[in-house]
């Protein structure tokens, strides 16, 4: 256990840890340039397969791309490889690296980072792609899957918070650095994006649900009449 580092709290043990090889640059250029390089063409694969599809339909078809990438690509890395996550010089296991900076609990094996990131690769991951093609193609399916996901979203970055702070008030234990940098722009407004999003989804699926079983009572009630 390797405790020669700059991950809190000090004298975090994390196993066979090896620094960095990528600067903080570096690896922020690969992380949007890799994700810059799946979006630019699903967009205009979309615009293609459905021309009239509008501004929202497109930017929820996106993100879902974007859910699928990361929760599949990044957080499925490091479900199959938190075991060694500290000790390895992937570009990957290097994101997670200069993430766990803000949250140290990525590189020792805590159990509900585990489960949580697990969970989230192996359902959320595909799940989101089928969902960004039941948006793309207009389906009615999409909805129940949508407000699925993000329920699921919404719950793991509100046990996430949680977690932490119970930590930090109860035990006093923190785990981010104590530069703002990565408290605020790691921890906080990289995590606050899969509630928020997740919400206004949430919210849209369940009153097209709503207005879906409001349109069959009227009709109901009205061949009744008839």
């Amino acid at each position: 256990m390797d405790t020669n580092h700059s991950y809190y709290p000090p004298g975090v043990a994390i196993a066979g840890y090896v620094p960095n090889t990528l600067s903080t640059v570096q690896i922020l250029a690969i992380f949007t340039s890799t994700l810059t390089s799946v979006l630019a063409p699903c967009y205009f694969l979309i615009r293609r397969v459905r021309p009239s599809i509008s501004t929202a339909e497109m930017a929820t078809a996106l993100w879902f791309v974007l859910c699928g990438v990361i929760h599949l690509g990044l957080e499925g890395h490091y479900a199959r490889h938190e075991h060694h996550i500290g000790a390895s010089s992937h570009v990957l296991s290097q994101l997670w690296k200069e993430y766990s900076l803000s949250d140290s609990r990525y590189l020792t094996r805590d159990s509900f980072m585990v489960c949580m990131e697990s969970i989230t690769a192996v359902c959320w991951g595909p799940l989101s792609f089928l969902c960004a093609y039941g948006v793309v193609r207009d389906s009615s399916w999409r909805h129940p899957i949508q407000s699925i996901i993000s329920l699921g979203q919404i719950y793991g970055d509100v046990l996430y918070y949680g977690t932490c702070t119970y930590e930090s008030l109860v035990y006093g234990r923190h785990f981010s650095r104590p530069e703002m940098y990565y408290f605020v722009g790691y921890y906080v407004f990289l995590n606050a994006f899969w509630i928020v999003i997740p919400s206004i989804l949430l919210f849209s699926s369940a009153k097209q649900t709503s207005n879906a079983f409001a349109e069959i009572k009227r009709l109901k009630a009205q061949a009744k009449k008839q």
